[in-house]
């Protein structure tokens, strides 16, 4: 398959790096010195899974160099996606699938706006993975895997598009399981993401920090429930136990795991807090739902953190 790994960060390097090293034509969208690294020595990607390096890798910094390709992994953070989505149509054709990997439930729709909601495979990847340095990434741990789906899908019946990337993302030796509902799960994993990431930044605290306090654990369930009233209100299908499974999944993680935005924000880099904690207060004040301790947390971090929001 022709790939565009639009990102070359943890999850574009990760999974893009698989792809590649599965003999797939993948072409990694990257700049400065990551971009000169992944030239010079290749991308290494050291993984719980297993070691691996892609060399040569095809690296550019110029999108509109790559041209038309079957799949576009979209995997920039949600506030590098606009000058992105400006760039897509040139990569896109009749049958090219664009995978949105961005942690969140608002990609999708702004994906659609710029190429059409036809083109749109929402996707989830589930792992933790970040940048070690230059043309290099660690995946740490958690599934590595990424679900993909037809915005409007058929359950059992997946479109031939989906069934040739799940095959090419489990041959690559990631996972990609069938999502019963890629909306629900969208959500199940905002549920997790979100609360966990604001909430470890405001305390400055690792996820096993958050589990083993008794108020952090109490205020890490308290704000999955906040999320869990919104996505109801908005008519998404959550499983009765989605709390209680997402907690289970808390203390199955290593001690240490961290957010991208709780790394982002303690670093003073721009971060995802608006795709994050703003989108669960600008939603649920649109859908009438009380988040409370999401205000509060969104006060606390741009308080903090005044350049975290886009002006």
């Amino acid at each position: 398959m022709r790939i565009a790994v639009l990102g070359t960060g943890g999850v574009g390097g990760y999974f893009g790096g698989r792809l590649a090293a599965a003999g797939h034509d993948v072409t990694f969208l990257a700049r400065g010195a990551h971009l000169e690294a992944i030239r010079a020595n290749g991308l290494v990607v050291t993984s719980v899974l297993g070691d691996f390096t892609v060399q040569p890798a095809k690296a550019t910094d110029d999108i509109t160099s790559i041209g038309q390709v079957e799949v576009v992994l979209l995997a920039v953070k949600t506030w590098q996606l606009p000058p992105v989505l400006a760039a897509l149509p040139g990569l896109t054709g009749p049958d090219t699938a664009v995978v949105t990997t961005q942690n969140g439930v608002e990609a999708p729709g702004q994906v659609a706006a710029a190429v059409g909601r036809e083109a749109v495979l929402p996707g989830i990847a589930k792992l933790f993975v970040h940048v070690e340095g230059p043309g290099r990434i660690t995946h740490a741990g958690g599934p590595g895997s990424l679900a993909v789906d037809e915005w409007t899908a058929t359950p059992g019946s997946p479109s031939e598009r989906v069934v040739r990337l799940r095959k090419a993302i489990i041959d690559s030796g990631a996972t990609s399981p069938e999502p019963e509902d890629i909306w629900a799960e969208l959500w199940s994993k905002m549920l997790f993401v979100v609360p966990f990431g604001s909430l470890g930044a405001a305390l400055d605290a690792t996820i096993g920090e958050l589990r083993t306090e008794r108020s952090s654990r109490l205020l890490l369930e308290a704000a999955m429930r906040e999320v869990e009233a919104l996505a109801r209100a908005r008519g998404i299908r959550l499983p009765d136990s989605v709390v209680a499974g997402t907690m289970a999944y808390v203390d199955d993680q290593p001690a240490g795991g961290t957010t991208t935005l709780q790394r982002d924000l303690l670093e003073d880099r721009p971060s995802e807090l608006d795709a994050w904690t703003g989108a669960v207060v600008r939603l649920a004040a649109a859908s009438g739902v009380a988040v409370p301790l999401h205000r509060l947390l969104l006060e606390v971090l741009t308080g903090r953190h005044p350049r975290a929001l886009p002006r």
